[in-house]
């Protein structure tokens, strides 16, 4: 949907992401509608709306509330503030983060694989997973080239429309830098060639896992939320945390923070995100 919507629309390379492909599915929407195509009608608050309760479908709560944000930025410039209370959206609850025995035996699984390149793909989810918090299509594209290391400290650049530099935690940063001089400039999660579009191309790996049936399954899902959690846990500021985990919005932490004492309440970081954008 480019020029009149968009335009003028400063804001970072993932929330410029977002936002246009809201818009894109928003033109759609209102086309098989007959709405006119100018912004005056497109980001008509009611518009929006529907669009997101009804428009969307099979889309996961989350996506819809991240859609509607990122649409309400951009209609509030020529609609002023909304004059209503959007329609509520269950948030999609976040798994739970590994325990510290938890962690300590999904490494043992990952060392305990015959595979050596299986062995070090299991070792990368856990590392870059639980220590740098990557999305499964960020650690699919991780090359060994990506990582970086400087005296103790080794991070993770991460490519894509979140496109970040990720400081790996401390318990995992010597493993992060030894799998990365070991891939080279190569891939680090399975090397070699292979459908990396594959929707659950990590899924897929982790389930073929030997492991024990009574341990706890290795997902990338749970490797993130650790990640997460634990800097929720360690009171990292909202704005660090945010771009360390290519989050747009404070209030999508809410999900993780369920799972942390004394993490911020959800109207706290709603009301961060507002003090974000009236800025």
């Amino acid at each position: 949907m480019g020029s009149p919507v968009l335009a003028g629309y400063a804001a970072g390379p993932r929330r410029q992401a977002v936002a246009a492909t809201a818009a894109r599915g928003l033109r759609w929407f209102a086309q098989t509608r007959g709405i006119p195509a100018s912004a005056e009608f497109l980001l008509d608050y009611d518009v929006i709306e529907a669009f997101c309760v009804a428009g969307l479908p099979g889309r996961a709560s989350s996506t819809r509330g991240t859609y509607r944000s990122a649409l309400y930025r951009l209609a509030r410039p020529v609609h002023g503030a909304p004059g209503q209370r959007a329609t509520p959206f269950a948030g999609a609850k976040a798994p739970p983060p590994y325990s510290p025995a938890e962690r300590a035996g999904l490494a043992a699984m990952a060392a305990a694989q015959r595979d050596p390149a299986k062995r070090a793909s299991a070792l990368a989810m856990v590392v870059f997973g639980i220590g740098a918090g990557l999305r499964p299509g960020e650690l699919v594209a991780l090359h060994g080239s990506d990582v970086t290391r400087h005296g103790r400290r080794v991070a993770v650049h991460v490519s894509g429309p979140a496109a970040r530099v990720v400081p790996v935690a401390s318990p995992y940063a010597g493993r992060a830098a030894r799998l990365a001089a070991r891939a080279g400039t190569g891939h680090v999660f399975r090397p070699g060639p292979a459908d990396r579009g594959y929707k659950n191309f990590v899924t897929s790996f982790a389930l073929a896992l030997a492991a024990d049936p009574a341990g706890p399954r290795l997902t990338a899902g749970r490797c993130r939320s650790s990640f997460i959690c634990d800097h929720l846990a360690a009171g990292t500021p909202l704005r660090k945390l945010l771009m360390i985990t290519g989050i747009c919005q404070a209030e999508s932490l809410a999900r993780y923070a369920r799972h942390v004492d004394g993490a911020p309440a959800k109207a706290v970081l709603r009301a961060w995100d507002r003090r974000q954008q009236a800025g």
